[in-house]
């Protein structure tokens, strides 16, 4: 037991130096934290999997942990290979088989991102949305307007309680000025919809019903012991109602796409291969070519 606890601090040590290493942007990818046979672990796998965000002892865990169950995994891998020599060959054909559909897959849905989606017109979006607004019915709230998150000890927080419910100009440009040095968040959206349920996650506020909320609720103003939140809703769609083109317009591009992309992809892969056949990449026997050609 004792000597099982020389090496957790062992590995605690290490990690301590790599967080500094890292902090210095020292290069850590020839570092190795851990070995078994040929694979190895290093500092820079490691530091990969450490969220930005956790406090220095729960990276030490989670780095202790990952090291440990790596360790592990390798070696049933190890005891594996051993163990199942008699299917290799079978598990590298299914490999190889995994691998040639997973670059296939990749690289058709890149061309139908680059190829597919261009050639989709304008005319045709709108006509497909204005034909199919059933599909475009929203499950939640939109909302135009502006959301504020501000320390509660801010400078002229009086002032911007009444700046924020204006949507003239003057006020949205002395809002503008404050936000620079004062807000923790600033979001303008007067000219665009967004969803009703991501502003509200910013605020410590629970709503039950979103379309009662919306009719009863121009402004939100509301403070906690750290900071002000205030939200001007200038314009809202309910739940239930049908997404405004502009809004919609990212899902109605992806109907349309699924809609052609079988055909598509079937033209594309004939092209492909009387290409192939033109220029003799693809060589058949006489007999295939025989059948080929029928």
């Amino acid at each position: 037991m004792r000597g099982r606890a020389i090496i957790l601090t062992a590995t605690t040590f290490i990690f301590l130096l790599l967080l500094c290493s890292c902090k210095r942007a020292q290069t850590l990818d020839t570092d190795i934290l851990a070995k078994v046979k040929d694979r190895t672990l290093s500092r820079a796998d490691v530091l990969r999997i450490i969220p930005k965000s956790v406090t220095s002892a729960d990276s030490l865990l989670i780095a202790e942990n990952f090291i440990k169950k790596w360790v592990k995994d390798a070696l049933v891998y190890d005891v594996a290979l051993r163990n199942l020599s008699d299917e290799k060959a079978e598990i590298d054909q299914l490999v190889e088989e995994y691998r040639h559909s997973l670059f296939r897959y990749r690289y058709q849905e890149r061309l139908i991102k680059e190829k597919l989606s261009a050639d989709i017109r304008v005319t045709d979006r709108i006509n497909y949305y204005e034909e199919n607004q059933k599909k475009f019915l929203l499950d939640k709230g939109l909302i135009k307007g502006l959301f504020l998150k501000i320390p509660i000890d801010a400078p002229g927080l009086s002032d911007v309680k009444t700046w924020y419910k204006s949507s003239s100009m003057e006020s949205l440009e002395k809002i503008e000025k404050y936000s620079v040095q004062n807000a923790i968040f600033y979001d303008y959206f007067y000219d665009r919809w967004v969803d009703f349920d991501d502003v509200m996650a910013n605020i410590p506020i629970h709503v039950a019903n979103t379309n009662s909320f919306l009719r009863e609720n121009k402004t939100v103003e509301l403070s906690d012991s750290s900071y002000c939140y205030l939200l001007n809703i200038k314009e809202y769609l309910p739940v239930g109602s049908v997404a405004p083109y502009e809004y919609a317009e990212p899902q109605v591009i992806e109907l349309l796409i699924n809609q052609r992309k079988m055909e598509f992809l079937r033209s594309f892969e004939d092209e492909l291969y009387q290409n192939a056949i033109r220029s003799r990449d693809v060589v058949f026997s006489k007999e295939e070519e025989s059948i080929s050609n029928q």
